[in-house]
């Protein structure tokens, strides 16, 4: 069983660069099947989710190449529209395929996505959407089996502003016919990102960003190279990390004007924070303050995967901070892995009240989801002692070699198999 091993004490210090997003890749990567033709993606980063969206995509027939943070894919070869339960059950974004599937062959057959067990996190609003551009959806035993020969561009209204059902009807309004336009729409800036990719593909869109979207669907796609953005979470937790462990690193590649929400709360928890448009600096050198409720919220509120890791660099400090997670209503999974390092943590609903120790004591720990399994390296970087965490299949969907970049900064941190130890 691989596990990270950590002797927690260790200052951080230096610079490190921010890999791709997990969140931008998985949307562009289900995208390039709708060219018929090659599509080269760099800052790809080297995660599970992104290989199983790989596997995907080879099964459905197209050709993909990678070669470092470089992905090359084919879709002209492609000649299915069904994706294996196997495959479906990897991760919950897999459902961003159909959109996809639908705008490219007019069929898609696949089973419920699978992922982070994080709470009831329904399909309905992907489904409606795409009902409403006129595809026929029958569920049956566990399947969806969707038929589509021709999509029409209409309103489609969100009724919650869903990162994955705007990115699902962006991707089918493309392939349809007239105008769709898109209202109450997540605002995260992967969609964004997503909306650079299709606009550097052909497609004629507007507004992502905001809480309105146009398409115009039809227009043809062409061949294309793109940069996927940095990871705004990665760089999250790498900042919760400096402010668990003390030190000065400076992260590299990332925009701090989508970290405002994190990096406003570390300064009044005692932080020091220098940002420019590519570049964030942070300085811990004191104990961590307690500080005002922090609500997670839809973009641009405070990042619900950056609730796990603050947590774990609030549970060292002097005072109480209140969290509300208004999200998923399991994330706080990591609590009673927290508490078993001496955390004082008290959870009733989505509340949870985090009274600040003096100190956190090594122990071993168990990742059961893929932000709680990042909280844990962060408090046992902290710690005092040493700490083994497993479970890293789940840090491994959304961090490339989280243990090599630590170690670089100055963190004792080793990843080892079967009952190692330090």
């Amino acid at each position: 069983m691989s596990a990270f091993l950590v002797s927690g004490g260790n200052r951080l210090s230096g610079a490190v660069h921010v890999h791709g997003a997990k969140n931008s890749v998985l949307p562009i990567l289900a995208a390039t099947i709708m060219s018929g033709k090659v599509s080269v993606l760099h800052n790809c980063p080297d995660l599970k989710d992104v290989t199983a969206s790989i596997q995907i995509l080879e099964y459905l027939g197209c050709k993909v190449q990678r070669e470092g943070g470089t992905v090359t894919v084919d879709s002209n070869p492609m000649s299915r529209c069904d994706i294996p339960d196997e495959l479906m059950r990897e991760m919950r974004s897999s459902v961003i395929f159909l959109g996809a599937i639908l705008a490219r062959t007019g069929r898609a057959v696949m089973s419920f996505p699978g992922g982070c067990e994080l709470g009831s996190r329904p399909i309905d609003l992907h489904l409606s959407s795409l009902r409403a551009l006129g595809a026929e959806i029958d569920e049956k035993s566990g399947c969806l089996y969707c038929a589509a020969p021709k999509l029409r561009g209409c309103e489609v209204n969100l009724s919650i502003p869903s990162v994955g059902a705007t990115e699902n009807t962006m991707l089918a309004a493309c392939g349809s016919e007239g105008v769709t336009v898109i209202t109450n729409a997540a605002r995260e800036p992967e969609i964004a990102d997503l909306q650079n990719f299709l606009i550097a593909m052909g497609a004629r869109i507007q507004g992502a960003g905001s809480s309105t979207i146009i398409i115009e669907g039809g227009y043809p796609f062409h061949e294309l190279s793109y940069r996927v953005m940095a990871d705004r979470i990665v760089a999250a937790t790498y900042l919760t990390a400096v402010a668990a462990a003390g030190g000065e690193v400076e992260i590299e590649d990332v925009d701090y004007r989508q970290l405002s929400t994190v990096t406003a709360t570390l300064i009044e928890a005692g932080c020091y924070i220098r940002s420019d448009p590519k570049r964030v600096f942070i300085s811990c050198t004191k104990p961590l303050f307690g500080v005002r409720p922090i609500r997670t919220a839809p973009y641009p509120g405070f990042l619900t995967d950056a609730q796990a890791p603050l947590m774990a660099a609030l549970a060292k400090s002097q005072g109480t901070t209140v969290f509300v997670e208004n999200i998923f209503e399991n994330r706080y999974r990591h609590v009673a892995e927290l508490m078993r390092m001496g955390a004082d943590i008290r959870v009733e609903g989505r509340v949870a009240v985090v009274c600040g120790v003096n100190t956190l004591r090594g122990a071993s720990v168990r990742a059961t989801d893929l932000r709680g399994g990042a909280a844990l390296v962060v408090a046992a970087l902290g710690a005092e002692g040493d700490s083994r965490i497993t479970g890293l299949g789940h840090i491994d969907r959304g961090y490339q070699d989280l243990d090599e970049t630590l170690r670089s900064l100055g963190a004792a941190i080793w990843r080892t198999e079967d009952g190692e130890t330090l």
